[in-house]
């Protein structure tokens, strides 16, 4: 082909390649356009201007595609290290109420399970509490753990959590309550579950092995009702806001809650699938991986956003403050 319509050919589509383009497969596909032109024009034009323009324009989008990446992972910093916890800490009150809420329950079920052995089978089920029965007098308690593929387990696990979470923080639609159902719904079961290995004499025991996973995993839970109450908090009580703003504002705050919590859903999958059935570990490395998994909660979700709203950090209507800005 001539140079003349090689450039006929393909200028309209250079031409629109000098504008930059936000979506990131629009501009991959040029980019690989790009390149096959630009092996052309070398094969069959190595000393051409129009090959010289080929490659300055793929060298530039090339810049553009390696910022784009780079602003993008330091956007996922970003959240994380600032408007995350930032978000979290003006939400400590609810989340208080929210986490004493979870505790009463956790001791009713608790109380119920000592009055009436039954009300375990009622909460849990008869199929659960006869198998693990059944582990029990087999002397593998917490075989249940143990029953499926390590990657299996991980991934049901990570995404039934998940969705948990979602549906927790989605149900503060209905004005708060349906947060709170499915919180009294999980704390019962928490209760009835830890009673039933404390009344058969295996109550350290299992906090032992199923809190290794447990710790993060009804944290993060009790966190996603936090974020379905501040959903319900923002349509009763708008405060100076309209409704409807007011609802706005808390509907992307608890989204960003919900969001930043599946990072520590699939650490918690993760234990779960791989450390938690590894029942005959040291005591030791049990206590060290709950009291670090305590501590990971602790930091992130309350010392730490305390200790950047003291430094003088900010975040409001999506835009962060630094403490030197005025």
């Amino acid at each position: 082909m001539r140079e003349g319509k090689f450039i006929d050919k393909n200028k309209e589509r250079w031409q629109s390649y000098m504008d930059d383009a936000e979506d990131a497969d629009e501009l991959a596909d040029r980019f690989s356009n790009l390149i096959d032109d630009l092996g052309y024009a070398k094969t069959f034009y190595p000393k051409s201007k129009t090959t010289t323009f080929i490659n300055a324009l793929s060298a530039k989008m090339f810049r553009n595609i390696y910022y784009k990446q780079k602003k993008e992972q330091g956007r996922m910093l970003r959240f994380f290290k600032y408007e995350l916890p930032l978000t979290f800490r003006k939400y400590h009150k609810v989340f208080l109420f929210t986490l004493i809420f979870f505790s009463l329950v956790v001791f009713i079920g608790v109380m119920s399970s000592m009055k009436d052995y039954d009300f375990i089978r009622s909460v849990l089920g008869d199929g659960y509490v006869d198998m693990t029965e059944e582990n029990i007098n087999k002397g593998d308690p917490f075989g249940v753990y143990k029953d499926e593929n390590s990657w299996e387990m991980f991934i049901r696990i990570a995404f039934n959590n998940i969705r948990v979470a979602l549906l927790c923080m989605v149900m503060g639609l209905l004005a708060g309550v349906g947060s709170l159902y499915m919180l009294f719904e999980n704390g019962l079961m928490l209760g009835s579950f830890q009673y039933m290995f404390f009344a058969k004499g295996l109550g350290w025991q299992s906090i032992l092995v199923v809190w290794i996973h447990g710790t993060i995993e009804i944290a993060s839970i009790v966190i996603a009702g936090t974020a379905g109450l501040i959903l319900g908090r923002g349509f009763l009580f708008p405060g100076s806001f309209t409704r409807m703003e007011s609802f706005k504002r808390a509907g992307l705050d608890a989204a960003r809650i919900a969001v930043g919590l599946i990072p520590f859903f699939i650490i918690a999958a993760f234990l779960e699938g791989y450390v938690t059935r590894l029942t005959n570990m040291p005591i030791i490395l049990s206590v060290f991986i709950l009291f670090a998994s305590a501590c990971l909660i602790t930091w992130y979700f309350v010392l730490y956003p305390m200790l950047l709203h003291r430094s003088g950090f900010s975040f409001e209507q999506n835009k962060l403050k630094f403490p030197t800005e005025k």
